[in-house]
């Protein structure tokens, strides 16, 4: 299943970063804009899936930037969620009658946003939004937080769930211990490297149930990868 697209317009050069870090790893496609003008263009050239729009942009505000896209036949049903400083009750909903279809205000957590994010496309295009993602034959559902493979039931521990959840929303891509420990554990989190190796021997051992190929590609001196085409030949 193809990943919404997420137009990021908001000036703040470091929050940009935070935030398409956070949502490429959870395999959002970003777009960017750095002032409200931009924001319009970018809007009906990409036609995003959503918008998380600053209220205090340059050259046009947030808010004009939300009465012009549902202005417009192409964006009127684009979701919007609101990122501002402005705390007051007032401005809160003088955004949500804007067109907001959420509200978030600085500082925000980021597991609160993607939250919120998930929330709105779920209500607004729940086909986006969907829980389960499927890779060849393995597919793993969000919201039961359960793992099948072939048919069969797989019991994963939380950070081999975690592994496999990134990992199969890029398939075929390799991704370094490092970029692994980043994902998983957080590059906050100190972890020695080797640990990678502990979880993905016990990811690739849950998931080799009977009858199948091993989906998880170790690539020497690079990383690992889920490797779609052994999920695809069990499948077929």
């Amino acid at each position: 299943m193809t990943k919404p697209s997420i137009l990021v317009a908001e000036d703040e050069g470091a929050l940009v970063t935070l935030l398409r870090y956070n949502l490429e790893r959870e395999g959002y496609r970003v777009l960017e804009a750095r002032d409200g003008e931009e924001a319009l263009l970018v809007a009906a050239e990409e036609q995003p899936d959503l918008v998380i729009l600053d209220w205090m942009l340059p050259q046009l505000s947030g808010i004009e930037v939300c009465r012009r896209l549902r202005g417009r036949q192409e964006t009127r049903n684009v979701p919007i969620v609101m990122l501002t400083a402005r705390g007051e009750e007032s401005d809160r909903i003088r955004g949500l009658d804007t067109g907001a279809d959420d509200y978030l205000t600085k500082p925000f957590s980021m597991t609160e946003l993607l939250a919120r994010l998930r929330a709105v496309l779920r209500r607004i295009r729940p086909s986006l939004a969907e829980d389960v993602v499927q890779v060849g034959d393995i597919a793993l559902d969000r919201a039961a937080h359960r793992v099948r493979r072939a048919g069969q039931d797989v019991h994963l521990g939380p950070t081999e769930y975690r592994l496999l959840e990134h990992l199969i929303q890029h398939p075929g891509r390799v991704f370094s211990r490092e970029q692994l420990l980043d994902a998983v554990w957080g590059s906050d989190v100190y972890v020695e490297a080797r640990t990678v190796d502990v979880h993905v021997g016990r990811l690739r051992k849950a998931l080799n149930v009977d009858g199948t190929e091993d989906p998880i590609r170790t690539v020497r001196s690079a990383g690992y990868s889920l490797d779609e085409s052994s999920t695809v030949k069990a499948a077929s």
